[in-house]
């Protein structure tokens, strides 16, 4: 002790040693200290600064002799080590020998997490604005920068990093990217090949990209980045783009060892670095206006939220980028891959991003979403419905759909006969134009089944249109044309009711006699077998199999579920579906592509909501009764104690504010109590539900139940109106 205070001048020391006396008289709770509420902290902090500048460097001495005490808790400095965090945060008179000991002690310390590396990075920004970079200066950032990359990977540490090194001037030609992946090993290759100008340009670049934080991009960092684009050519970098982002989902180039029953391969993700790289690669193609680009985010969006064993999806981060970006764009391009992602990403937050931004795009162009979604979609140069024609050369090129999910390229000689491969002129002369086809192809097997998708859960939206705007957005739009021309519609004009499909130019019925009566004030949605007579809904099926028209989602041999004696002797709820063994992971997976949520069950203690699917057209919210099966962890769960099967129990219908229903993971029945939010409401009776509803719910739980069921529940019971309990 007599050496310590020998070492260290007063009154630093009685002020280090009050900041310890109150923390051992426990004012405040560990790794709590906050200056404020400090008597000891306040008094620095009102000193002058170069009181705290001797204080700081008093303060690093202590904590360097304390370390070297073997009996020291780490606690027992966190008062005094808090406080020269916030000294530091400040402007102080510090000497170049002095930024050299604090650089010293900061590489000293064990943790990053107590490194004060912020701080330091403030100090040096300090200090380099007066005075100029030393030898001895560099050497220590160049040491504090390989402790940073030697310790846990985070983005805050990979960000102060690439700071410390642009301070420091230790990276002026040296790229942030990791290696060992398809994307940066051609994206290093790439930039490497370049000289002079270019190449420092992409290397500032991909090194502003590594500090990039947050969301969203900060006006700053945005303005400096595009800065840098201007330099390089805003065609330039959009080319660069479209050449790396579709190689992100290509296998990685050096596998990496990892992974296990409960750990995901890291072979299967991305590395962080990259990672931060290309979400901010994405944000610069907020200005693009270029299709190709938006293509090639909604492309990089699907690698990201692509779902990887063990972890969920693949990068959050860099989807959440192109979801934001594509919002940003100024064209329809980019509205319309979020639609697409819409319709195929099933992971629950990145759908409320996508909804959101398609929200506000929405807003800017004053339409609701759904008729955003709808004009949004993507022509692909499709001059007609299912058909786009070009001439390369002096050969003629069709890209023709051919089914929901399937096109064909025909290529045409001179003479009008069939070409079977590419032509050599046309590899020679228009391959950029061949590419883009192609591309487009390969967009339209993905947008297709979006499309349908979106088109079926159109019978739970009430959904309907004017004549001459369902024919300009359906029937006549060159892509979702090729879905609606083979499905029935239902018009009414005024007093007058039919059904009908496209057939030969014309709307027919399921005679074959045209509609002649529709006209601009017609209304029309889309039919359903509900709204007919069992003999018509016959008919119409003969007449598709006559007029060979294979529909894209069964509609005229869709299933029906009326409402049956039992459900009527139950009244508000449904025991059609109960008493089933179900996988847990497959139901959940169900459910998403089905549009419900779903929780995973774990066997812990804890509650979870039903399966639900909220109506927001009719005012209701549907839930599937579902709890966790078995008692020996590891044995009927996973590693990671997710149940692996589940026993189904009623289905019922609520108001859609009504307050949601819990029950604990594994049973015990079911009750909204206080946990869900809203009012407290009773279920409504199944009789009062509409039988379009209703049936499409039922369907639902059927496909449920009937893909994921291995057998039955044989301890089922039917709990009555107030669900069923079991000891647990």
């Amino acid at each position: 002790m007599f050496l310590l205070r020998r070492r260290i001048p007063q009154p630093y020391r009685a002020w280090i040693d009050d900041l310890v006396a109150e923390e051992k008289e426990e004012v405040y709770s560990r790794y709590t200290f906050e200056n404020r509420d400090s008597e000891a902290g306040r008094r620095i902090l009102a000193a002058s600064q170069e009181e705290q500048r001797e204080f700081v460097l008093a303060a690093a001495m202590w904590l360097d002799l304390r370390h070297s005490k073997p009996s020291t808790a780490f606690y027992e400095t966190w008062a005094v080590r808090q406080t020269m965090h916030t000294v530091l945060r400040r402007r102080l008179p510090f000497e170049h020998d002095d930024v050299c000991h604090l650089l010293d002690w900061s590489i000293r310390q064990p943790y990053t997490s107590v490194r004060g590396t912020p701080q330091m990075i403030k100090v040096l920004q300090d200090h380099l604005k007066d005075h100029g970079l030393t030898p001895d200066l560099r050497k220590r950032m160049n040491n504090l920068t390989k402790c940073l990359e030697e310790g846990h990977s985070t983005e805050e540490t990979r960000r102060w990093s690439a700071r410390l090194k642009e301070l420091g001037r230790l990276s002026t030609s040296t790229m942030p990217l990791v290696p060992g992946e398809a994307w940066s090993d051609a994206t290093i290759g790439d930039i490497g090949a370049m000289e002079g100008e270019a190449r420092a340009a992409w290397v500032d670049l991909l090194q502003r990209c590594a500090r990039a934080r947050g969301a969203r991009p900060g006006k700053n960092w945005s303005g400096d980045a595009m800065s840098l684009i201007e330099k390089i050519g805003r065609p330039v970098f959009d080319r660069a783009l479209l050449h790396w982002f579709p190689l992100v989902d290509r296998p990685r180039t050096r596998s990496v060892e990892g992974g296990s029953q409960w750990q995901a391969d890291p072979n299967l993700l991305l590395q962080d670095e990259n990672a931060d790289i290309l979400k901010a690669l994405a944000w610069l193609c907020a200005g693009s206006e270029d299709a190709e680009v938006a293509r090639a985010l909604g492309t990089l969006a699907l690698s990201a939220y692509r779902k990887v064993p063990q972890m969920g999806p693949r990068c959050v981060r860099v989807g959440d980028a192109c979801v934001w970006a594509l919002g940003a764009m100024p064209d329809a391009g980019g509205v319309g891959q979020l639609a697409m992602l819409q319709a195929r990403v099933k992971f629950g937050t990145a759908q409320k991003g996508i909804e959101k931004v398609l929200a506000t795009a929405a807003g800017r162009a004053g339409m609701s979403l759904r008729e955003i979604e709808e004009i949004s979609v993507p022509a692909y140069g499709l001059q007609e419905v299912g058909v786009r024609r070009a001439m390369l050369g002096e050969f003629g090129v069709e890209l023709v759909v051919t089914g929901t999910s399937t096109t064909e390229l025909r290529r045409i000689r001179p003479d009008g006969k069939p070409q079977i491969s590419v032509p050599k002129a046309v590899k020679e002369h228009n391959p950029e134009e061949l590419k883009e086809i192609k591309a487009a192809a390969t967009d339209l097997r993905k947008m297709l089944p979006a499309q349908r998708d979106r088109i079926e859960n159109l019978y739970l939206e009430q959904k309907s249109w004017t004549y001459p705007s369902w024919r300009g957005r359906y029937l006549d739009y060159p892509v979702v044309g090729t879905l609606a021309r083979r499905l029935i519609w239902k018009f009414t004009n005024r007093e007058r009711t039919g059904a009908g499909v496209f057939h030969e130019g014309r709307i027919v019925g399921r005679n074959g006699h045209v509609l002649a009566w529709l006209d601009d004030s017609t209304r029309v949605e889309l039919w359903h077998p509900m709204q007919e007579e069992p003999n018509e809904v016959l008919a119409w099926r003969d007449w598709l199999a006559e007029l060979e028209i294979r529909q894209p989602f069964k509609q005229a041999h869709r299933e029906v579920y009326l409402l049956t004696d039992a459900e009527r002797t139950t009244r508000t709820y449904s025991n059609r579906f109960a008493a089933h063994v179900i996988k847990q992971h497959q139901f959940n997976a169900l459910c998403a592509a089905r549009g419900w949520k779903n929780k995973l069950r774990l066997m812990v203690d804890d509650e979870y909501p039903p399966a639900t699917l909220e109506l927001p057209a009719w005012g209701l919210r549907a839930e599937f009764w579902v709890e966790g099966l078995g008692d020996n962890y590891g044995a009927d769960t996973t590693e990671a104690g997710t149940y692996l099967y589940l026993a189904t129990d009623q289905v019922r219908f609520y108001n859609i504010d009504a307050r949601e229903n819990y029950a604990h993971a594994g049973g015990g029945g079911y009750a909204a109590e206080f946990r869900g939010q809203g009012a407290p409401s009773g279920p409504i009776t199944l009789e009062e539900i509409p039988p379009l509803v209703l049936s499409e719910v039922m369907r639902d739980a059927d496909m449920f139940v009937g893909v994921a069921s291995v057998g039955n529940d044989p301890n089922w019971a039917d709990g009555g109106p107030e669900g069923r309990y079991r000891d647990y």
